[in-house]
């Protein structure tokens, strides 16, 4: 493991001469825009784990990508080699069909203090839920980016990220009332609290988000790439590709369906993400939205 293979891989060529904010962003967008947030390991008869070592070699050499409690962890032990100090949190995933929190920590996070100022550091939620630049701790301020407005709201010891977005405009009407669009103005995303957490505090939670048969990872294949000008998404066989904030101030998301023959194609070619075992994607029904 080192760095400049890390960097190699996101694209990153500096220069940085210490751990402050700009680098910290820098190095944050290049990840999103480099390394998908995908679960396809579960979907190809690979086990998913929480061994540095062993998520390095499939993220950085292997051209995957992985979920948080990979991509996270492995954006963790990059800012300590940058000399960061991040702290690892533990997050609840908000459900907005039931409109609740999850019961258990499903979302791994960083906090990085830089200059006395608290940041949080999230690489890997994906899709219009993903942000490119670490949130300041602070609550009730509007922070805008891209994918729209984030904002981190305080009540006690919790913390609950949520987003305004804009309206969506699915060009293909085929999907103009799908599931996977999401038409909600303003929505939580996920809660935490400032406990710091070890590896030992998911490893359960891993277990089960990929192996129940109720986890949302077991019931859908996702892959999802930040882009320039938004994000791409392959759910199932849905393929989409989205434009933020276009002319008329709607983000505009272009969907079709691909075939079994195309999906290899389509993610090495979108993705860049390279498989070395047999995808079965699949899409059963399950809240999630892009």
């Amino acid at each position: 493991m080192n760095l400049e293979e890390y960097f190699k891989r996101i694209g990153f060529y500096g220069p940085f001469s210490k751990p402050d904010l700009e680098t910290l962003n820098q190095v944050h967008k290049h990840h999103v825009m480099s390394i998908p947030f995908e679960n396809l390991s579960i979907h190809c008869g690979e086990k998913i784990t929480m061994d540095h070592e062993l998520i390095f070699n499939k993220i950085v050499r292997s051209n995957r990508g992985g979920w948080c409690c990979e991509n996270n962890l492995l954006f963790a032990w990059v800012l300590k080699e940058m000399g960061y100090n991040p702290i690892t949190l533990g997050s609840r995933v908000y459900n907005n069909t039931i409109n609740q929190f999850g019961p258990i920590d499903s979302h791994l996070i960083n906090k990085v203090v830089i200059d006395g100022t608290a940041y949080i550091a999230d690489v890997s939620f994906g899709v219009s839920s993903q942000i490119w630049h670490p949130l300041e701790l602070v609550s009730g301020k509007d922070q805008p980016q891209s994918p729209g407005v984030f904002r981190l709201i305080q009540d006690g010891d919790l913390w609950t990220l949520e987003k305004t977005g804009r309206k969506p405009l699915v060009l293909n009407e085929a999907f103009t009332n799908s599931p996977l669009v999401d038409k909600s103005p303003t929505k939580k995303i996920y809660g935490f609290t400032l406990v710091p957490r070890g590896v030992d505090h998911f490893l359960e939670t891993s277990h089960y988000l990929q192996t129940d048969p109720k986890s949302l990872f077991t019931n859908k294949s996702i892959s999802s790439l930040q882009t320039a000008t938004g994000f791409r998404a392959l759910i199932g066989w849905t393929f989409s590709e989205v434009t933020y904030n276009n002319q008329d101030g709607f983000d505009v998301l272009d969907m079709k369906d691909i075939s079994d023959d195309d999906v290899d194609k389509v993610l090495k070619e979108m993705f860049n993400v390279l498989l070395a075992n047999k995808l079965v994607p699949i899409n059963n029904k399950a809240g999630y939205t892009i």
